[in-house]
């Protein structure tokens, strides 16, 4: 697969229409964390992508826990389990590996921007998601759509703005989880087109 070729597909095609919800919460984190791209910011958002996929994957055990009469209900709530298990460690991988970027590079983290603040928005962004998904539960999906196509978008435009990704060798210790890649650049390009199939399969629901 041409990483290359995959973020010029997602620079070139239009964004999604986000909903109201989506846009407040996107404006509040271009407010907070400013509008530039950073691996700060993106760190940030990786702690609140898990969310979603870990309620996802609680309704699915209590669904089957609860037990279907119906085969074809109890075969939904497994796979369900498990599509959430995989793109939720799939997100921790993103999550763990961009830490370890910040740790190389020394950046500097203001303990209430970057600490406090983002365990207090998971606390909120989780009885958010759950009372969602109870209500509404394909509603619940479409507005991760819109999440995943945000940060789709985010992260290729983020490679386009620092080239010189191109040249730091990517060298990561969960690389024999995640993958191994040439540079810094073409893992985050990874990272965006897994948001990508993310959101695509959101969107199926």
């Amino acid at each position: 697969m041409n990483l290359k070729e995959e973020q010029e597909k997602t620079l070139k095609a239009e964004r999604l229409k986000y909903s109201l919800i989506s846009k407040l919460l996107f404006l509040v984190m271009d407010i907070i964390y400013k509008k530039d791209r950073t691996l700060l910011k993106f760190r940030v958002l990786e702690l609140l992508a898990r969310v979603p996929y870990q309620v996802w994957e609680s309704g699915s055990y209590r669904k089957i826990s609860f037990g279907f009469k119906d085969p074809d209900k109890m075969s939904d709530a497994i796979d369900s389990m498990y599509e959430s298990r995989t793109q939720q460690d799939n997100e921790q991988w993103h999550l763990l590996i961009l830490e370890e970027l910040i740790a190389k590079k020394n950046l500097k983290q203001n303990f209430i921007m970057y600490t406090v603040f983002p365990q207090l928005s998971l606390i909120g962004y989780r009885i958010t998601t759950i009372i969602i998904y109870m209500l509404f539960p394909r509603f619940s999906y479409r507005l991760n759509a819109y999440f995943e196509d945000h940060a789709e978008h985010e992260y290729m435009h983020f490679v386009q703005e620092n080239p010189q990704f191109e040249d730091e060798p990517f060298v990561s210790d969960y690389s024999q989880y995640y993958g191994s890649f040439d540079n810094v650049a073409d893992f985050l390009r990874q990272v965006g087109l897994d948001e990508r199939h993310h959101k695509e399969q959101c969107l199926k629901y």
